[in-house]
């Protein structure tokens, strides 16, 4: 994740803390005055930072992190630098949200931003903005030239808005960066926390979601469309991507560019779509996988695997069209 406007940050937390806060199952020494400044995710954390590492999938990314230490399972830390300092845990999701939690105590929950105001008592800082009627903007706005904004929409602290841009009516935005000639219609929300806890006996624990969504140049969100913020790395709508009504993209999505998805599909968390893939109406994908370019997905469709590059599949779970046709085939002829 990059650096964070959207929320307070906490720390540095000395790692004996933490250590000590997630109940490490393996020993260590020389550590008591070692500091950490903060969590992110393999990819993204620094020499005086702390990862986690959860499933085997992220293997070969976790040999070359430069995270100092890495929140983990005794069977997946073989996979790790042998510099990195291994903690390792019975539960790793919930020593990733007790962490995140230290760094960002107000993350897990989406408060009021109680800094909104009318836009008629400000149109003077946004002088190439059109703004209709009761429309709802946070400090430190930025939004660019010859954008518009409907009716009875809000948009929250710190987001950043592109030039050219088309914002509908009953739309919510917040902890969101929206690139040039971007389209979100009407009744959309952006940016809302993701649907992440951990269930504890019977009291569930939220997950910090302390990242943000991107949404670049030239793409499109349709009306009633729910796009949640990422939970340590960003969900991202690629460029010139497109999505229909009704489509629930989840915390921590990377969808490429030139994408057209279709009504009521549904991506679960931390998927990664590839460029110019097309989805087609009511699909829905599992979370942690990873689509290649070109991919087509027929309508009603349910992905619980991979796909490689120009797959083209449909059917639950998802197969290749052909073997499709070839069952339905033999289904009406049986």
């Amino acid at each position: 994740m990059s650096s964070n406007q959207f929320f307070s940050k906490q720390g540095p937390f000395a790692l004996k803390d933490i250590i000590k806060k997630i109940g490490c199952i393996n020993e260590f020494s020389g550590i008591n005055n070692f500091k950490i400044y903060g969590v992110e995710s393999l990819t993204d954390a620094k020499e005086n930072e702390m990862t986690f590492l959860h499933s085997s999938k992220y293997a070969d990314i976790s040999s070359k992190t430069k995270a100092a230490a890495c929140i983990t399972s005794s069977n997946l830390s073989k996979f790790l630098p042998e510099k990195c300092i291994k903690l390792n845990v019975k539960n790793v999701h919930l020593a990733v949200t007790q962490v995140s939690k230290m760094f960002y105590p107000k993350a897990d929950l989406d408060y009021p931003d109680l800094n909104l105001v009318n836009s008629d008592k400000i149109k003077n800082i946004y002088p190439g903005v059109v703004f209709g009627n009761n429309v709802l903007i946070g400090k430190n706005v930025q939004i660019g030239n010859n954008t518009f904004i409907g009716s009875n929409s809000i948009i929250e602290s710190n987001v950043k808005i592109g030039e050219n841009c088309v914002i509908g009516s009953f739309v919510i935005i917040k902890f969101s960066i929206i690139f040039n000639n971007a389209h979100i219609k009407d009744g959309s929300v952006v940016g809302s926390k993701g649907f992440g806890f951990i269930p504890i006996k019977q009291k569930n624990l939220r997950t910090p979601q302390i990242g943000k969504v991107i949404m670049e140049e030239n793409s499109e969100v349709g009306s009633n469309c729910t796009i949640d913020r990422g939970s340590v790395t960003d969900t991202v709508i690629g460029k010139n991507t497109f999505l229909d009504n009704q489509v629930h993209i989840a915390h921590n999505v990377k969808i490429g560019k030139d994408c057209m998805i279709a009504g009521q599909v549904g991506i679960a968390g931390s998927t990664i779509i590839g460029d110019n893939v097309m989805i087609g109406g009511q699909a829905g994908i599992s979370g942690h996988l990873k689509i290649g370019d070109n991919v087509k997905i027929g309508g009603g469709s349910g992905v619980v695997n991979s796909l490689p590059n120009n797959s083209k599949v449909m059917g639950y779970p998802a197969i290749p069209i052909k073997e499709f046709a070839k069952q339905r085939k033999k289904n009406y002829d049986d």
